[in-house]
């Protein structure tokens, strides 16, 4: 009898991945500009976001947070004091396009307080949405030109997945920024954060 429902009963609803609906709301025009165009010293960072088989996700949505040049957050909660810097508002939103694509502008993040007095190299926080993620995924982006501090970086030093794992948060210096692809799963599973 297995596979059947009674007379006149509604059969299960098959099981679902969390659809695209998120993206239709939370995405806005300036969305993925933390600084206007035409900002002196902004920057492009760019990638896509990758399913486990290394498939675009075309109804992902990546949001990002950071520091400013000097090390600062555009936040009251900044234990030195946030900052008001001209136009700079350190969060930016950009849902993908049909090949994943997502793309922000922004300033180059300086290096921020780390714990016990260490100092975190420059990156960029990152939360991905995306359908079958039930809950947000918390990742970053380190600069891969800044390899001194990337070394002495407190958090890349404590992942354990060894240099394999740090290469998942390094993002590829390219003319005007940064690329870096983000993989959901997979052999090239970037590394996320349980926060």
């Amino acid at each position: 009898m297995s596979g059947t429902t009674p007379e006149g009963a509604l059969p299960p609803t098959p099981s679902q991945t969390v659809g695209p609906f998120f993206g239709l709301g939370l995405g806005w025009e300036d969305g993925p500009f933390a600084v206007a165009e035409g900002t002196a010293g902004a920057i492009r960072i760019e990638g896509r976001l990758l399913d486990g088989l290394g498939h675009p996700v075309p109804d992902g949505l990546i949001e990002t947070w950071q520091a400013d040049p000097d090390g600062r957050f555009a936040h009251p909660d900044d234990p030195r004091g946030g900052v008001d810097r001209d136009g700079f508002r350190g969060f930016a939103r950009c849902p993908t396009d049909g090949e994943g694509r997502w793309s922000i502008l922004t300033l180059k993040p300086g290096p921020v307080p780390g714990p016990r007095g260490t100092t975190q190299a420059p990156h960029v926080a990152v939360g991905v949405l995306a359908r079958g993620v039930l809950v947000r995924l918390v990742t970053r982006i380190y600069l891969g030109d800044e390899e001194e501090a990337n070394a002495a970086d407190p958090v890349l030093r404590s992942l354990r997945g060894g240099e394999a794992g740090r290469a998942t948060l390094i993002a590829a210096p390219v003319e005007g920024g940064y690329r870096h692809d983000i993989h959901l799963q997979g052999p090239d599973e970037t590394v996320f954060f349980a926060i």
